[in-house]
């Protein structure tokens, strides 16, 4: 029993560190929603759309429902362009300009995240093929 008592204890210990850094994260977070948008900086990078705040705000709904997939990389190099451009934006222009191939595999596969992130509520598809923004359905 004390074996079990003392690896337990470390678990403990393990998920109250993790606890902590998400936490700071969320915080970190906040603070930088609450500066409003930049100015894009020197490497050239756009400086954020309209919607970069609601895009962030999804993100931090979706982390504390634990939605991985949305956190996954792939999905956050997706929605940082979203979040960048505030366009309304085809799955082959998303390939294109995330610098994929525009080939149809990709851009069906392309196309299968984007549909996911409009079930999230982190995009919508406002005409066949065209996404964008939205929040609506997590309510911000």
């Amino acid at each position: 029993m004390r074996k079990r008592i003392a690896g337990l204890s470390e678990e403990l210990s393990r998920a109250e560190v993790e606890l902590s850094r998400l936490q700071i994260t969320r915080e970190t977070v906040s603070a930088v929603l609450a500066e409003g948008p930049v100015a894009g900086d020197a490497d050239g990078l756009a400086a954020p759309g309209p919607e970069a705040g609601d895009v962030a705000a999804a993100l931090l709904a979706a982390e504390a429902v634990g939605d991985v997939t949305v956190m996954s990389p792939d999905y956050q190099r997706i929605i940082a362009l979203f979040a960048t451009t505030g366009a309304a934006l085809r799955c082959k222009e998303v390939c294109a300009q995330l610098g994929l191939e525009t080939e149809a595999r990709h851009v069906e596969g392309m196309r299968a995240k984007l549909k996911r992130l409009v079930e999230q509520g982190i995009l919508a598809e406002t005409a066949p093929g065209l996404f964008k923004v939205d929040g609506r359905k997590l309510g911000w």
